[in-house]
């Protein structure tokens, strides 16, 4: 059964901007995930777009948003094949026990312009 879907979408010329500001990447996202969007060059920016949308999208899907959440909590990382996962620590999972979810269902896919995720919950 789901329990709730989210998408979001972000501009990625916003985290163009990030990428010379450390402490506001750390801010919002989780040591792995910079390292592993920085090690992809000049396509950094579009990992770390396509990030940050879905950890939008988690909110979303929540119902909650990302009220008392923090995104560094929620983390998005690639499995053995590639496939993005999104894994949810303290904050971001008490959340998501809160919620009666059992499962996360993430895609991500972006362009020049445009990162785009969505996230579906079920129980």
């Amino acid at each position: 059964m789901i329990i709730g879907t989210g998408i979001d979408v972000v501009h990625v010329s916003r985290l163009e901007r990030w990428l010379t500001n450390k402490k506001l990447m750390e801010r919002f996202f989780h040591e792995e995930e910079i390292t592993a969007s920085l090690s992809r060059g000049k396509s950094a920016a579009l990992s770390l777009a396509a990030r940050f949308a879905a950890k939008e999208a988690f909110g979303k899907a929540l119902g909650t948003g990302l009220k008392g959440i923090a995104l560094k909590d929620i983390l998005v990382r690639n499995n053995s094949v590639g496939k993005p996962e999104l894994l949810v620590v303290n904050s971001a999972l008490m959340a998501f026990e809160k919620s009666g979810a059992k499962r996360i269902h993430l895609s991500m896919t972006h362009e020049s312009d445009n990162a785009i995720a969505i996230v579906i919950l079920e129980a």
